[in-house]
């Protein structure tokens, strides 16, 4: 049986230039990354974008906490009822 695969592609075909377009757009993109860790001292921009998001899960859970807050506010016996309930549920979970 035969190789279907085989010779498929010519040899001429194949380049490892190292002036190839894409070889080329390698390294431009290379030296654009390295300018802007130079310019932004390396691992500058990661710890802002941790910052950033961090900021706003911090916004994000206060304003579920201030909600929670208020519901519980609002119909103070229909939370007990709900956190009894849910406390039923996990307890009986937890003891299988």
């Amino acid at each position: 049986m035969t190789d279907p695969y085989a010779g498929s592609t010519p040899v001429e075909d194949i380049t490892d230039e190292a002036n190839s377009a894409s070889a080329r757009l390698d390294r431009q993109a290379d030296a654009i990354l390295r300018d802007a860790a130079q310019r932004e001292g390396g691992a500058r921009p990661l710890r802002r974008a941790i910052r950033e998001d961090a900021g706003l899960a911090r916004d994000w859970s206060r304003q579920k906490a201030l909600g929670a807050r208020e519901a519980v506010q609002a119909e103070p016996v229909q939370a007990t009822l709900y956190a009894l309930g849910l406390g039923v549920v996990i307890g009986l979970l937890i003891a299988r």
